[in-house]
């Protein structure tokens, strides 16, 4: 065991900090309202912690505001078809949670009548909802007395606890230790948390003298809480190559196509292309026509290096029938994940 003896942390300090300075975020409801008794919206705290998933808050506010435009609650959201969410979500980059997002909307609504379970193990039971998701949902808009650890909260008690490991070797004596310290007011907690390890306890800076966990942090009392949470090794990321082919037609239109439902990017739209390979593979274009190199695209994903071969011609339309002709003005509308848009503005198409 890396924290044999955990001391508490000061929920009625961290409270009370957050009754003061908690961020004012379109999905959350204030500690102010919530002493009105104001209820969170399940469904926009789900939202928005799905989209906050590898993402940050200044990334998804603008994506969050459009999806709660289009469809205002889940019943929308269900109702909505599956592309159109893809095409929304573009740009946000790990695709699945779109998918997985329609499919528990559907789920909330087929399954619960539009209800979100209200405690973190039946929330787990929706397509995408896994344990941090889950207990965020049940915290936040049920006070479920639950630890909600996310990235922030990792680096706070690996700090807190001058933890000599990294994170990932003692996470659940972390989620205990955090469990221990959970108040009555749950869900205020656990959004207070999320806002000490955002802006006062942040990846390259502390601000100690500000924090009202301060006087029992170790890391600060030995001096440099920066060094923690301990970085883990790196295994090296491997690079894969490929070839993607832009074509158009006589008009100007761009040929695209849909990805497999299933795996990376699943669902989403693409130009054709080659394998992804460690090495090179051979170029086979897609169609006859005039074919120019137009430069190379490099993507990095979370397991790999993607470096893509962008070539593009005109060719002739009426020889293609797998995917559709988008006209360049509608580009913008069309689900391409970031990836693709690069691939399209290397070859001139912006």
């Amino acid at each position: 065991m890396y924290l044999p003896d955990p001391a508490p942390i000061d929920a009625p300090a961290v409270l009370a900090w957050y009754d003061r300075h908690a961020r004012d975020l379109p999905w959350r409801v204030s500690p102010a309202e919530r002493a009105r008794a104001v209820k969170p919206d399940p469904y926009r705290v789900w939202l928005s912690e799905v989209m906050l998933q590898q993402t940050t808050v200044a990334a998804v506010k603008n994506y969050f505001l459009r999806f709660t435009s289009l469809w205002p609650t889940v019943f929308d959201l269900a109702a909505a078809p599956l592309d159109s969410v893809l095409k929304e979500w573009a740009g946000l980059g790990y695709y699945a949670r779109a998918r997985n997002l329609h499919a528990c909307a559907v789920a909330v609504v087929e399954q619960h009548g539009g209800k979100f379970p209200q405690t973190s193990e039946g929330l787990q039971s929706l397509p995408g909802v896994g344990a941090y998701t889950s207990a965020a949902i049940a915290a936040i808009c049920f006070d479920e007395r639950v630890a909600v650890l996310d990235g922030n909260l990792d680096r706070v008690l690996a700090r807190y606890y001058a933890l000599p490991v990294p994170v990932r070797e003692a996470k659940e004596e972390l989620r205990a230790a955090l469990q221990a310290s959970v108040p009555e007011r749950a869900g205020d907690y656990a959004q207070a948390m999320m806002d000490l390890g955002a802006t006062i306890c942040a990846p390259r800076t502390a601000v100690c003298m500000l924090c009202p966990i301060q006087p029992g942090c170790v890391a600060t009392k030995a001096g440099d809480p920066t060094l923690y949470p301990i970085k883990p090794v790196k295994a090296e990321r491997p690079t894969r190559k490929g070839h993607a082919y832009v074509m158009l037609d006589a008009d100007g239109d761009v040929y695209l196509q849909s990805r497999p439902a299933k795996g990376l990017l699943g669902g989403m739209t693409e130009v054709p292309g080659s394998d992804w390979a460690a090495t090179l593979p051979a170029v086979d274009y897609p169609a006859k026509g005039d074919w120019q190199h137009r430069g190379q695209v490099v993507h990095v994903f979370t397991h790999f290096r993607l470096e893509l071969e962008v070539w593009s011609a005109t060719v002739a339309a009426d020889k293609l029938d797998s995917g559709w002709w988008a006209e360049r003005r509608v580009l913008k509308g069309e689900a391409l994940p970031t990836l693709y848009r690069k691939v399209l503005a290397e070859a001139g198409l912006h």
